[in-house]
């Protein structure tokens, strides 16, 4: 297999030429523009098209990540700490720029209020080597500056800024990533938590059409997504604690309008399930919700994976948060929003319930099996679907009562086992591999290189006469049919 060729490696693109390097035999470029910034006049605009350079710039550092506190994620020493609007950036990893190898894009989560592509736990260097692919990271805006919807507010304030984001890095993606080795006709999307939910929504936006060709959902949150009617009323009460005008809004500081938007996400956690941040139907770039959209067939007919972790809410249950129902209180609450009239049907799928293990699994139903099962019963009908369900965890995660929560499959696709968060769940992957990692990796690669086929007797199609699922465990991967039925037909009455 040929290598990108020299120490630091030119490839030229339509805006100019830029310069990387080579680590491990990989070309890797970091903190490339793809589009022009969103700061100044073109704050809580649309990303505009990227201006061209004279010469060759420098592609050997991350750029700034979206303005957010700290995380979990983003918690090692090698994770970049600098933080600006100017965060349109993305960073390739490609093993061959001389070839035409299949692409895969990843998209980062964090419920559209933290995460960047840049995270070591993201990093792209071993699945682009293990694979033969091109793997690009994007970065995208979030919290008040992409993930708050302010389109009420009239003329300058565009809609679904982080989903404009990510297309608009996506059309970058077909325009220039021939150039680093990467076929523009064989570009796989993937995602998770609120990444996972981006690529269902991109699925379902028609201006996204043509610009990838497969999909990967892990762990989506579905009810991230709202109408434009309720964020609406957020970006009115947006407007009321700021004390401002609509047009006085752009010129304030950025510590002002994340206080403000932060204020509001907390009181939303407490009367809805659809958080203050996350993605608005209704509107011409996403006229429909993800599964909406999927019953009516109304979007992009593409090959998709799409699954969940057998623990999603374990993590989140040590916070309480109002949103995800694990204690009773939130649960009774949760019903008294959301669905009274099904409260019943849905607590007789949990025997255990008000055990911490019933309502662990009731939360993680509620944010992301729920809305997974829904979506993948109706997209099924129209295009081929491979479902998974995520059930290894190892040591670490068993000695904290975790089991296999939310985001603990990422370091296996990535094998980023010496990230921050790859040395807390897998102290030893770095020097053995974990089985589980293997099979992962190689699952997600054969269906990004279109050769999933040749292996379908082990992953066939998702269907709902038989609902096959891909069980993910330590010691094998086991196809079982409709695993988790008695808890998703509890919840086929709310979603």
């Amino acid at each position: 297999m040929a290598v990108v060729a020299g120490h630091s490696p030119v490839v030229r693109i339509a805006c100019g030429d830029l310069r990387g390097d080579v680590e491990g035999g990989v070309g890797v470029w970091r903190g490339v523009p793809y589009a022009e910034q969103p700061v100044g006049p073109r704050r809580f605009l649309a990303p505009g098209p990227l201006p061209a350079w004279q010469g060759v710039r420098e592609a050997r550092e991350h750029g700034p990540l979206p303005p957010q506190t700290k995380s979990f994620v983003g918690g090692g020493r090698d994770d970049p700490k600098v933080r600006d609007e100017a965060c349109l950036t993305l960073t390739v990893w490609s093993p061959d720029t001389t070839a035409s190898l299949p692409v895969m894009v990843w998209i980062p989560g964090g419920a559209f209020v933290y995460g960047a592509g840049q995270f070591q736990l993201y990093n792209g260097s071993r699945l682009a080597a293990n694979g033969n692919v091109v793997v690009v990271n994007i970065t995208y805006r979030i919290g008040v500056f992409g993930g708050f919807e302010l389109s009420a507010l009239g003329d300058g304030f565009h809609d679904n800024l982080a989903l404009r984001d990510q297309i608009a890095a996506l059309g970058w993606v077909r325009d220039n990533i021939a150039a680093f080795g990467g076929d523009p006709e064989r570009v796989t999307v993937f995602g998770e938590s609120a990444g996972g939910t981006s690529v269902l929504a991109l699925l379902a936006s028609p201006a996204a059409a043509g610009l990838f060709h497969r999909a990967i959902a892990q762990s989506p949150a579905l009810p991230l997504v709202a109408d434009r009617e309720v964020r609406a009323a957020r970006a009115r009460d947006f407007l009321r604690r700021l004390g401002v005008s609509a047009a006085e809004v752009k010129a304030l500081p950025q510590r002002q309008l994340r206080r403000a938007a932060g204020m509001i996400q907390i009181a939303s956690a407490a009367d809805t399930p659809t958080l203050a941040y996350g993605l608005t139907h209704g509107t011409a770039l996403l006229p429909r919700h993800p599964i909406d959209a999927a019953r009516r067939g109304e979007l992009a007919r593409l090959p998709l994976i799409i699954g969940t972790n057998s623990h999603e809410a374990s993590m989140f249950a040590f916070t309480r948060p109002p949103m995800l129902p694990t204690t009773r209180a939130s649960a009774e609450a949760y019903f008294a929003r959301v669905a009274p009239e099904s409260k019943e049907r849905v607590l007789q799928a949990y025997p255990d319930y008000p055990r911490r293990r019933a309502l662990i699994a009731l939360g993680s139903d509620a944010m992301f099996g729920g809305p997974t099962w829904a979506f993948a019963d109706a997209y099924s009908a129209h295009a081929p679907t491979r479902v998974y369900r995520f059930d290894h965890f190892g040591l670490s995660l068993r000695m904290l009562g975790l089991g296999a929560t939310h985001g603990s499959e990422i370091v296996h696709i990535q094998h980023s086992y010496a990230s921050f968060v790859g040395r807390k769940l897998h102290p030893l992957g770095r020097r053995l591999q974990p089985a589980v990692g293997r099979r992962m990796q190689r699952a997600w690669l054969d269906f990004a290189r279109d050769t999933e086929d040749v292996d379908a007797q082990h992953w066939p199609c998702y269907r709902t006469e038989d609902r096959l699922t891909r069980l993910i465990t330590s010691a094998r991967d086991v196809m079982t049919a409709d695993p988790d039925q008695i808890r998703r037909q509890a919840w086929a009455s709310i979603y």
